[in-house]
């Protein structure tokens, strides 16, 4: 009996602008994935090799970035295991920097990246490419890989303004394989005690209802930290800000891009956001009690705050609260 074509999501973390929390999300979502029972690959394509080091993993593939797209070996041999079940990394190399000029010397550059991934699609439910910054070779080609870009985007102006040079790109039909790659934009690195962050976040949202993801990942110590545990951050923080909003970040991601599908995410064939309040009321009550336990209060006001903008009312801290701002996180929009 012939073997059930997998449905791979290949996901990029984008942006034209470095420094923006790429690397955090790619290995904090492929983790999740993966702990939701999807078997995961993440390829760090940055010569930087922050994935790698996260994964606690040498930064080496024989015969570099030219040799991949060379094929001169099985993509698959390069593969190596990481600490986490059924998440495994394709390593960076230092070579990556010269991936411009290795893909220059085909015919069709932009959609070298998907003919070296093909092979991988039928072992793995979802693919992230952990991309460096740049508009270049490297990105066209992610760009055509790609069923999503994921670009987290810090609500101050020369961020959003990249975010806005990438949408022009989209609406001009630059990005992506026929038919369109789907983006999917999230507020990263917010501060919602700062004015400006609060504005941009609210400009954005209006413009971009359909593309800016209702979750928000705030500026936390335990994102940080992540260099020195070596880990995603919901393996040593899972009750922190910022595991609940990846966690619900996530969630708000796999809806999109598998509607109709049974799992921890949302199980509509249409992204209703009230459907989406009443299916995922469990989560977000047991999300918000992690917050609100025992003396938490202090904590969940400020992941309150984090994840939606939205400080708790005066001599507030109930658990009510909490759940009302996780439902928030997850689907853009106050429960009901």
């Amino acid at each position: 009996m012939a073997k059930a074509k997998r449905d791979t999501k290949v996901l990029a973390t984008y942006n034209i602008k470095g420094g923006v929390g790429k690397t955090s999300a790619a290995v904090n979502l492929a983790y999740l994935a993966a702990r939701d029972g999807h078997s995961t690959l993440l390829w760090d394509l940055d010569p930087q090799a922050a994935s790698t080091y996260l994964f606690r993993v040498r930064p080496k593939v024989k015969g570099g970035g030219h040799g991949l797209l060379r094929k001169r070996s099985r993509t698959a041999d390069h593969i190596k295991a990481t600490d986490h079940e059924r998440l495994d990394l394709l390593p960076a190399d230092f070579s990556y920097r010269h991936l411009d000029l290795a893909l220059d010397q085909f015919k069709k550059p932009a959609a070298r990246l998907r003919k070296v991934l093909e092979p991988l699609l039928k072992d793995y439910d979802y693919i992230f490419l952990d991309c460096p910054p740049s508009i270049s070779l490297v990105s066209e080609s992610v760009f055509e890989a790609a069923d999503a870009l994921l670009v987290p985007v810090i609500p101050a102006t020369l961020s959003s303004r990249s975010y806005e040079q990438l949408d022009e790109l989209s609406r001009r039909g630059r990005v992506g394989k026929i038919g369109g790659t789907e983006i999917l934009s999230f507020f990263s690195m917010a501060e919602v005690r700062r004015p400006l962050h609060l504005q941009v976040m609210e400009r954005l949202r209006s413009a971009e209802q359909l593309k800016v993801l209702g979750a928000a990942i705030p500026v936390a110590d335990e994102v940080e930290l992540m260099g020195e545990e070596r880990n995603p951050v919901g393996i040593f923080a899972p009750a922190s800000a910022a595991a609940v909003a990846y966690e619900a970040l996530w969630v708000e991601i796999e809806a999109r891009l598998r509607p109709g599908v049974e799992g921890r995410g949302l199980a509509s064939p249409v992204i209703d956001k009230a459907a989406a309040v009443e299916t995922d009321h469990a989560l977000a009550a047991d999300t918000a009690e992690a917050l609100a336990a025992d003396t938490a209060e202090a904590l969940a006001a400020d992941t309150a705050e984090a994840l939606t903008g939205a400080a708790e009312p005066a001599g507030g801290g109930s658990e009510a609260a909490s759940v009302e701002t996780v439902h928030e996180a997850l689907v853009g929009t106050p429960a009901v």
